[in-house]
């Protein structure tokens, strides 16, 4: 080894020769290389010809430094090796690692970050400069790997000179940055990391030279080997990887490997990658071989066990051994243990404990067994998976079938530990909480149709519910648009004839959250009595003010649950620790206390299952709560209040289709109140509920009441909004349907074509063809030629409907098989009157050519 040595003029010479263990203290350089013609060699500095490089200022920054710290001589790769002579170059290359390993400082040069140092004031400068610093070059070439890993001592310096840190005060940055382990950077022995993952470390590189991504590596794996200049890279890892098999065998690291299978988890089919969920668990899981910890909690169905396994399918070659537990119960723990036992035994037939242990008798000792294997020495890069850790030992919990995971936990503080719950109480490690998916996109590729858009929004982000739908319509001849009428019409009896899916066990989206439920109702009845009136109220944004109301008809528990804030926000918390509930995270400013939400399918589970009978009182509670609610005009910023009741107060729909129309009459009426006290007659609001209520009475067969709020709501509408606003010509349609049935035909028409011209108007040609209200008017105003025996025009009007719901819900939507048959009977009456020797009747021309925009 020949280092660059300090004169006494500043400038630098090439020392001897020296030989092993007469070698003094050096400091060496780390650096990326630029052009050939850019860097200096040994024969420019034997021919004193390149000071005028641009490398020479790293040899002058690195020199200069070494004096600083006390340092005479140092070492630059690009200048101390004499290429030209391939011994000297294989010889070096494969002393390489112990070199920067034997130095008593390494300098980074970054060439590429200007930035003054990480301990600055401006934390906005301090951002750039981290950014600057994850994504320079030098991280990504082969060579710097071992110029990382092998000194005690790395110091990082900018282009300008400065420091910016060392390997300890940087660690995390470059933890992060590299997926190196803290404990591979603080030069714990290599040997106890495995092949995989050390291989891993340099996956992101590149070198110049393609046989260098392997010869970069020798000694990461303390390796030694000609080079061959010339065999490919292909080539030189075939003979990189014979190497070390023959350096492995016998070691204590291999004694552990124990081949890699998940044949007793769960199958997934189709999982969307989490990325930031999945680069989280990545992060806290990086270990220097003591024991790390991932809690992933969340509700039944959003796909935790799914995310553990993509982990460890992403992430099988970081471990020795990935070992997969079912802890749901302690039989189902035992037995997983078992299964565990026998996978150990198949790879390491001689395994102490493991091999005298009857694996059919006393499973108590077979845990003992596998715990005592993990916690052998330096058997530290094992991955355990406990899933569904649902029922967990917890203070409160009383169920004699709680389980204790600290008593299938290995004893020594080593390897990784992956848990799936859905209870957020789990106080062990890193907790990770798992929530819907974000992205109509990830739901649009569990469902495989792109499509399907619509479902994909109602579903909102549940992989159990949208596996579930993908598999249902996978196996039948059934619309998107008839699915998800059958959800929200028939959710119970669709889930219950749906396929069981491999990937879940034997969990359904009408079973899954029943299991919480009755822990729920064993640890507080409170809770489970909310979560049934949950049903009645919309799945977002109930809070505590809305239910503490005072009427002497409430249940008993309903009293008890708002007696004051520590028990209805104890009787949530028990909710959110069983994952069926969660804080609502609206951004929207409040008067009163936060809310609680539930997602969208448990909600739609609470109304099909949990209230498979409509329940009177329950419904009573929800309208007596909202109708007392609704502030005063005098109310401070009441208009805060009443945007938080109008979901709610929209859940009257539900009494309508319930068939319950009085309950439904008595909350619109109420409502109406208290909209008319509070923000006048003349607000949208108000009017919206006065329309709702004309449609409500028009049900009812309550035909003169029903006249009079549509009358009132579209004289409102006019006025507020204009004769053309979408919400006006609703109005007017409902009027013309009105109309038709009272047998007012010439006002009905009236009505139907406002509507139809004013749609036209409001929304163009082209857009009212796949309008749905503009398509039922359409629709109403072919009923009304009928009824006036104008066949022919009613024909046309019909025609003109039909392709327009094909156009929006296909053909086999419902709403196309009822026209076709309204169709189909305006053909039969025209044939009967063909057949009677009747006229057809004078058709006005005009009707022939009418296409209103269609």
């Amino acid at each position: 080894m020949r280092l660059l040595e300090c004169n006494d003029d500043g400038e630098f010479s090439l020392t001897k020769d020296f030989v092993s263990g007469k070698i003094p203290e050096y400091a060496i350089l780390s650096h990326t290389w630029g052009a050939d013609t850019e860097e200096v060699t040994y024969r420019d500095l034997i021919d004193r010809t390149g000071k005028n490089k641009v490398g020479y200022e790293k040899i002058r920054f690195c020199g200069e430094q070494a004096r600083r710290d006390g340092l005479h001589n140092f070492w630059v790769d690009m200048c101390c090796i004499d290429k030209s002579n391939n011994n000297e170059l294989t010889e070096a290359i494969n002393s390489m690692f112990r070199w920067y390993s034997n130095a008593t400082k390494c300098y980074v040069y970054l060439s590429d970050i200007s930035s003054p140092g990480i301990d600055i004031g401006d934390k906005s400068d301090q951002l750039l400069w981290e950014m600057a610093f994850r994504t320079s070059r030098w991280f990504t070439r082969g060579w710097t790997l071992q110029e990382l890993i092998a000194p005690i001592s790395v110091e990082f310096f900018s282009k300008n000179r400065k420091l910016l840190g060392d390997k300890r005060s940087l660690e995390r940055h470059i933890c992060e940055i590299t997926r190196i382990p803290s404990k591979a950077l603080r030069r714990g022995s290599l040997a106890e990391f495995s092949v995989a993952e050390r291989l891993s470390w340099a996956a992101t590189r590149q070198t110049t030279r393609e046989e260098d991504m392997a010869y970069s590596l020798l000694g990461i794996f303390d390796i030694h080997m000609p080079l061959i200049y010339g065999e490919g890279e292909n080539g030189a890892f075939k003979r990189l990887r014979e190497e070390i098999d023959k350096a492995s065998k016998g070691t204590q690291r291999e004694d552990f490997l124990v081949a890699f299978s998940l044949s007793n988890a769960s199958e997934v089919n189709q999982f969307v990658a989490r990325e930031e969920e999945l680069a989280e668990m990545h992060k806290k899981l990086g270990s220097d071989g003591s024991r790390r910890t991932v809690v992933l909690h969340g509700l039944g169905g959003i796909g935790k066990t799914q995310l553990a396994i993509a982990y460890a399918i992403r992430h099988k070659d970081s471990y020795s051994a990935i070992l997969w537990l079912n802890i749901k119960d302690k039989d189902s723990v035992k037995q997983s243990f078992a299964t565990v036992a026998k996978q150990i035994s198949r790879e390491h037939p001689s395994a102490s404990r493991l091999s005298s242990v009857d694996m059919k008798g006393d499973l108590d000792e077979v845990v003992d067994a596998v715990k005592a294997w993990l916690s052998l020495p330096n058997n530290t890069r094992w991955l355990m998976i406990y899933d569904n850790y649902d029922n967990p030992k917890l203070p409160g919990n009383k169920d004699p079938a709680v389980v204790d995971i600290q008593m299938f936990l290995p004893e020594s503080y080593q390897g990784s530990v992956i848990i799936t719950t859905r209870s957020s109480q789990i106080k062990i490690g890193h907790s990770l909480p798992i929530g819907k998916l974000k992205v109509v996109s990830d739901s649009l590729e569990i469902l495989s149709n792109p499509d399907a858009i619509s479902l994909a929004k109602e579903l909102d982000g549940l992989p159990l519910a949208l596996a579930t739908a993908g598999a249902y319509l996978y196996q039948v001849t059934m619309s998107l648009s008839d699915y998800l009428r059958l959800y929200k019409e028939s959710w119970a009896r669709l889930q219950k004839t749906s396929p069981e899916l491999s990937s879940y066990e034997d969990r359904t989206l009408y079973s899954t959250w029943q299991i919480s439920y009755e822990r729920v109702e064993r640890q507080n009845p409170l809770s489970a009595q909310l979560l049934r009136l949950w049903a009645y109220f919309d799945n977002q944004d109930v809070w505590f003010e809305l239910l503490q109301h005072s009427y002497f008809k409430d249940p008993d528990w309903i009293r008890e649950l708002t007696k004051d804030e520590l028990s209805f926000h104890g009787a949530m918390r028990i909710l959110i620790d069983h994952g069926l509930v969660e804080v609502d995270q609206s951004s929207q400013e409040l008067l009163e206390s936060r809310g609680y939400s539930i997602h969208g399918c448990v909600h739609s589970w609470t109304v099909h299952v949990l209230n498979q009978e409509w329940n009177y009182d329950l419904a009573r509670v929800a309208l007596n709560s909202v109708a007392s609610h609704i502030p005063g005009k005098q109310a401070l910023r009441m208009w805060l209040t009443l945007r938080r009741l109008l979901r709610h107060a929209a859940r009257c729909t539900l009494y309508r289709n319930q068939g319950k129309l009085a309950e439904a009459e008595q909350m619109y009426e109420r409502a109406l109140q208290g909209y008319e006290k509070a923000l006048g007659a003349e607000h949208i609001s108000t009017l919206r509920t006065v329309n709702n209520l004309g449609t409500l009475y028009r049900n009812q067969g309550k035909l003169a009441e029903a006249e009079q709020m549509y009358e009132r709501a579209l004289q409102g509408y006019e006025k507020a909004l204009g004769a053309e606003h979408i919400s006006t010509l609703r109005t007017v349609n409902n009027l013309g349907t009105l109309y038709r049935n009272q047998g007012k035909l010439a006002e009905a028409e009236q009505m139907y074509e406002r509507a139809l011209q004013g749609y036209k108007k409001s929304l163009g040609v082209n857009n009212i063809t796949t309008y749905v209200s503009a398509l039922n008017t359409l629709r109403g105003l072919g009923s009304l030629f009928e009824r006036q025996a104008d066949f022919k025009k009613a024909r046309v009007i019909y025609l003109q409907a039909l392709a327009g719901y094909k156009k929006v819900f296909g053909p086999e939507n419902p709403k196309c098989q009822s026209l076709q048959d309204d169709l189909q009977d305006l053909e039969t009456k025209i044939e009967r009157e063909a057949m009677k020797g009747r006229e057809e009747l004078a058709s006005n021309p005009s009707w022939e050519c009418i296409t209103f925009g269609f």
